[in-house]
């Protein structure tokens, strides 16, 4: 390995795998640790990696170690929790927390990092699975100057394009505000394609002519892929993340006090469908929940405005 830092990663979900699959493709000693779900653990240990007995030990034996988990209470428990990261950590310790967090949470853990002499830095995603499987993803990095230079070679084992967004912190605000307009476009489209069904208009109908229009983007197009075409895996993130993301979001704003109506709206939908039992439905999925709102089978009114021979 010469003189590359040992890593560490904590929580191999669906995007955390291909993370740490190319940081260990790109030559980096790599400590693992997942949750109940035991192909991807096996995955990276058929590759080389090892597996971290609790995040003390990965701490122990690790420089960099990089979080990927759901919530904020996650990352603090992983950090702080008797067997944690801080039980097993020393000084020069690097922990990149790559989850969507809440950046009040992201702030206290930074400074009790720092009061031990060790650094935090966020470095939140964006895009799909897919990307992370490819080293593509987007990653907006919170952190100094010096330290974003000792991770950056890290980050581009998975990241195609990175922005250093400011200090420690910044990161995890800016995935918020991205997450904010993404989740908003789904309760948006959601509504849309259900308004269009009651008038009359065919989601078809609305792909064909928003798509090519200057209102068409990357989360329209994967939305309508399901929608249409019901592929259910083409935006891969679970509505329990969205509506957290959205609870986040309103903490932000309301701390920021900035009046928040749009974000408030959007959070409604999510929660619904979160409280229902559906919440790892993924997020196109919301507008089978919206359509059934409005007795509407969504399903049922793509095959009715399919052309001939497409039912």
């Amino acid at each position: 390995m010469g003189d590359k830092p040992v890593i560490g990663f904590i929580g191999l979900g669906l995007m955390g795998h291909g993370m740490a699959k190319n940081i260990r493709k790109a030559g980096y000693e790599l400590w693992v640790r997942g949750r109940s779900n035991r192909k991807p653990v096996e995955s990276l240990l058929s590759m080389g990696a090892s597996e971290a007995a609790s995040p003390r030990d990965m701490a122990e034996r690790c420089d960099i170690i990089l979080i990927c988990l759901s919530t904020s209470a996650q990352v603090e428990a992983v950090i702080g929790a008797e067997d944690g990261i801080l039980a097993g950590a020393r000084p020069g310790l690097i922990v990149i927390d790559t989850s969507t967090a809440d950046p009040g949470s992201t702030a206290k853990l930074a400074a009790e990092l720092a009061s031990r002499g060790m650094h935090m830095v966020d470095a939140p995603l964006g895009r799909t699975p897919k990307e992370a499987e490819e080293g593509t993803l987007d990653a907006m990095v919170g952190c100094d100057d010096a330290l974003f230079e000792r991770v950056r070679p890290v980050i581009e084992c998975w990241a195609g394009r990175i922005t250093r967004t400011g200090a420690v912190g910044s990161g995890h605000k800016m995935k918020l505000l991205m997450n904010f307009i993404g989740m908003s476009y789904g309760a948006l489209y959601s509504e849309a394609v259900t308004l269009g069904a009651k008038i009359g208009i065919s989601p078809q109908m609305i792909r064909e002519v928003i798509g090519p229009s200057r209102l068409g983007n990357g989360f329209f197009e994967t939305f309508m892929r399901y929608v249409v075409d019901r592929d259910r895996d083409a935006h891969k993130f679970a509505i329990s993340n969205a509506a957290k993301d959205l609870r986040y979001i309103n903490n932000m704003a309301a701390d920021a006090q900035v009046m928040s109506v749009m974000a408030s709206a959007a959070r409604h939908y999510y929660t619904h469908v979160e409280a229902t039992g559906h919440g790892n439905d993924y997020v196109p999925m919301l507008s089978d929940h919206v359509a059934a709102l409005n007795g509407i089978v969504m399903e049922d009114e793509v095959r009715k405005g399919a052309a001939p021979g497409e039912k």
